[in-house]
């Protein structure tokens, strides 16, 4: 199914997240991944879990550099694929291939904006957060080993770094599933998430706003026109 173009793919998961594990396996069988994905199994950081979660990414990257990879996939294990197809796979792939500056791309995020390129599977993004399920070059992750925790979540870090060179695929096909957040931080908002639908559903709408973002800003100024003439007539 095309995943042999990547060196290496990881998922991240913690000891104790078996359940997980269970649910990742099976979503990585539906799309043909299973046999190639390894888990990284690692510990819940005993004091931030936002370090936990940077770490483990960056010992991934590192993982993937020692073995003389040059793109690296890693995934979290709440990992929930919609949308995919083979071709849609290829044709992103294909982008990556004729593309040497590339340094990272999302199968599926949250994004601050979003712009069309010559590929119609690919977008080139303003990254806002998600990093669930992503690819990224050697190059980038050599620089990316480099950047030691310094109190900023790893989305953060990457949001930051306002890259021309951030892209994900179009239609995204990899969501965070409905399972418990292990981030103790941001229980409430994952609660929130998941009485909105869940995240798979924000992220979709997220995606259907920054391409769809100057229609619908112009139906709203059109309605409140309407509205105000219609309250003054």
């Amino acid at each position: 199914m095309y995943w042999e173009y990547f060196d290496k793919i990881y998922c991240i998961s913690l000891t104790e997240r078996s359940d997980r594990r269970k649910e990742a396996k099976a979503q990585f069988d539906a799309v043909g991944l299973l046999n190639s994905v390894e888990f990284v199994i690692v510990k819940k950081h005993p004091v931030n879990c936002e370090q936990g979660i940077y770490e483990s990414h960056l010992l991934c990257m590192k993982k993937g550099l020692s073995a003389g990879a040059d793109n690296v996939v890693i995934f979290e294990d709440d990992i929930c694929f919609d949308r995919f197809s083979p071709e849609h796979l290829k044709s992103s792939i294909d982008f990556l291939s004729s593309q040497p500056n590339w340094k990272i791309l999302f199968l599926g995020c949250m994004v601050r904006g979003s712009r069309k390129t010559e590929n119609k599977s690919i977008l080139k993004i303003n990254f806002r957060s998600l990093c669930h399920a992503y690819v990224l070059n050697a190059g980038f992750a050599k620089r990316m080993v480099n950047e030691s925790w310094q109190g900023m979540p790893f989305d953060d870090v990457l949001r930051d770094l306002r890259d021309d060179h951030f892209y994900a695929v179009y239609p995204s096909f990899a969501f965070q599933g409905n399972s418990r957040s292990d981030n103790h931080r941001y229980l409430a908002l994952d609660r929130c998430r998941r009485l909105c639908g869940g995240l798979r559903r924000l992220q979709k709408m997220n995606e259907f706003f920054n391409m769809n973002k100057r229609i619908i800003i112009v139906m709203h100024v059109l309605l409140i026109l309407t509205l105000v003439v219609m309250l003054t007539a």
